[in-house]
């Protein structure tokens, strides 16, 4: 076998790395807009519970 063409650990082709969900989570745009779901859910709770 070929030594120079050999594939080792230090020069294979790496493949990209997935971010996963908490790098969505960071995401401003996506914080703001959870953030406004959860105030509008926070009011109607709020407005369903304590005024008629």
């Amino acid at each position: 076998m070929n030594d120079e063409c050999a594939l080792t650990r230090e020069n294979a082709p790496r493949a990209p790395e997935s971010r996963g969900c908490l790098f969505a989570l960071s995401q401003p745009p996506l914080m703001l807009f959870l953030t406004v779901i959860g105030v509008l859910l926070l009011v109607g709770a709020v407005h369903d519970l304590f005024l008629l």
